[in-house]
């Protein structure tokens, strides 16, 4: 007797996929959780930075290409996922229902960011006094005390451009439980977005705008909701609708 889902081995296959992804995540987590406890964040800006500010601030390749038109891809992007989850399927393409759960990961992830950061007292470093600015360093883990800038400056939103995207890589390197498929897109997907956002990030930290730990959080914040939100919609991903009758069969 065959034992049904989720007790099946096609499920235990496909969790394997997300059990490795998840430790991965926890590995990332316990990097970046270490990177702020040892301080690194200010270390790597003054090397960046001078008490005048920040060189790069407004350099054109890292202001106007890797930024505004960065962003403006980013934002297309999510355009084009609406309209490739709206699609009928076509053979061999991905069920309806996984493409709309990729878009409500990505968005889920953008939303989140972005509620951090409109909620964040932290100010970026170019407003710090270290470099020309009127606001002294204060961790962003003081949630309860301003350091008297703007604000609004964790985690890194620009980041999430690219690691809001990170769920693309889910559905062929954790399929859902029955689904062969091959896993080489899935790497290609992860390659993309981590080498995309890592750029994003590098660019906001050359230019003053954030510290490297602000990137690190959005990515740990963008691949967990991802592996999360996959996870739980498993369920939903198998279920199918009833069989329709084909023709010229009972």
């Amino acid at each position: 007797m065959q034992l049904s889902l989720p007790f099946s081995t096609a499920y235990f296959r496909a969790s394997a996929g997300m059990r490795s992804l998840t430790k991965v995540w926890l590995m990332l987590l316990a990097v970046t959780v270490g990177w702020d406890l040892l301080g690194l964040d200010m270390a790597v800006m003054l090397q960046i930075g001078t008490p005048d500010g920040f060189p790069l601030q407004n350099n054109w390749w890292l202001s106007t290409v890797l930024h505004d038109k960065l962003r403006l891809v980013a934002q297309l992007l999510f355009v084009v996922m609406l309209a490739w989850a709206s699609w009928p399927m076509r053979a061999g393409g991905l069920p309806r229902r996984e493409r709309w759960l990729l878009v409500g990961l990505v968005l889920a992830s953008l939303l989140v960011v972005n509620l951090i950061k409109l909620n964040s007292r932290t100010s970026c470093p170019w407003d710090l006094q270290a470099f020309g600015g009127e606001a002294p360093y204060v961790s962003h883990w003081l949630l309860n005390v301003g350091d008297g800038g703007g604000g609004r400056c964790f985690p890194g939103g620009h980041a999430s451009s690219a690691f809001a995207y990170f769920a693309l890589c889910l559905p062929w390197l954790c399929p859902p439980a029955g689904a062969q498929r091959s896993k080489a897109p899935g790497w290609r997907w992860l390659a993309l977005v981590l080498t995309v956002g890592m750029i994003a990030g590098v660019t906001q930290t050359l230019r003053g705008a954030h510290h490297p730990s602000h990137s690190l959080w959005t990515l740990v914040i963008c691949m967990g909701i991802s592996i999360a939100g996959w996870s739980m919609g498993q369920r939903w991903l198998r279920a199918k609708p009833q069989a329709a009758t084909y023709a010229g069969k009972p």
